[in-house]
């Protein structure tokens, strides 16, 4: 199965076609080589081609390793941005206490400010019922910039 002629020529033989018998129809494993050592191997274009596949492969991994990132780090800003605004509004005075005005703060380095203001709609009679309705603008901004307002209704009992 192995022709030598010498030690460090030692190439192993495959059949030519398939269901060809004995030695004489053999060629070299290396299909298409003269069998020399100094013909085997990939050539520098083959290297080349495929260093540059993989070189793309690597860079498209990248990028969506990156975009990955950067939209688990913005979830992350807006939850929060969306858990401080929370806790402002759960801290905010019961709607008997809640006068028109602002209020402003810090909390967990995140700015706040919150708005009071008159309820106004063309739908609404404020003389028509005991309840005076109030627009509550909630405003976080974070350390690094991106502002969360949340805008709500709330009902005071007119004390008239």
């Amino acid at each position: 199965m192995f022709r030598t002629t010498a030690f460090k020529d030692v190439v192993p033989l495959v059949p030519a076609k398939a269901g060809t018998q004995g030695p004489k129809n053999w060629m070299p494993a290396c299909a298409g080589m003269s069998g020399k050592r100094s013909t085997r191997g990939f050539t520098l274009i083959e290297v080349l081609v495929a260093l540059a596949v993989v070189s793309v492969s690597l860079a498209a991994i990248g990028s969506l390793i990156a975009v990955t990132t950067r939209g688990v780090r913005s979830i992350g800003l807006h939850l929060t941005l969306v858990e401080t605004a929370r806790a402002i509004m759960t801290g905010l005075p019961g709607r008997d206490q809640l006068v028109p005005g602002n209020i402003s703060g810090e909390a967990a380095g995140h700015r706040w400010r919150v708005d009071v203001l008159p309820f106004y709609a063309n739908f609404i009679d404020p003389q028509a019922t005991n309840w005076i309705p109030e627009t509550v603008v909630v405003r976080v901004q974070s350390p690094s910039g991106p502002v969360l307002q949340v805008n709500t209704v709330k009902l005071r009992r007119r004390t008239e």
